[in-house]
């Protein structure tokens, strides 16, 4: 069963929801990848408040193509998450609650998911021009200079994913 989930995420659905949970997000996500993730890292750790709040937020690691005439977003596809699991823990800190990437993550992110009650979702590597689908609108929030890899607001409908490390730390990729 699909479970049908509402961004931003709040503390029930995240305490519903379970490692494999098939889901279809519709809301608002940001999105960020390596360049942007070491940008706001530095901001934290020079104390610094960064340009863009992650509190309550669920971040998708992606760098779309460039749209085609009549569409909001080129392909669309997840980034791997490993390369940013070195800034994730401190995001997750500052009340990020969700991420949408694909593959495993580091047992530290693990422990921050766990320790901040977080989620990561798993989207579907090859799926880029289906996903596209699933974004409706764009914004550029900050780090313009990045191109595709600026911090973007999305809002999605039906953002198909599953539920790869739940809050308790179930974790799919060690089932």
């Amino acid at each position: 069963m699909t479970k049908h989930i509402t961004l931003p995420l709040t503390e029930d659905t995240i305490q519903d929801l379970k490692a494999g949970d098939s889901v279809l997000l519709s809301g608002t996500v940001i999105t960020g990848r390596d360049a942007a993730h070491k940008r706001l890292f530095e901001l934290i750790e020079k104390g610094e408040p960064l340009p863009v709040s992650v509190s309550g937020e669920t971040i998708y690691y992606v760098g779309p193509a460039p749209a085609k005439p009549g569409y909001v977003v080129g392909p669309a596809g997840p980034t791997s998450s490993y390369r940013m699991d070195k800034f994730t823990p401190a995001l997750l800190d500052l009340g990020l609650k969700g991420m949408i990437g694909k593959g495993a993550r580091s047992q530290a992110v693990i422990d921050a998911m766990v320790r901040n009650h977080a989620v990561y979702f798993a989207a579907i590597g090859g799926a880029a021009a289906l996903i596209a689908k699933s974004i409706k609108k764009e914004e550029i929030l900050c780090y313009e200079d990045l191109g595709t890899e600026a911090v973007r607001r999305y809002t999605v409908e039906d953002f198909p994913c599953i539920v790869a490390i739940d809050a308790q730390g179930n974790n799919v990729y060690q089932r």
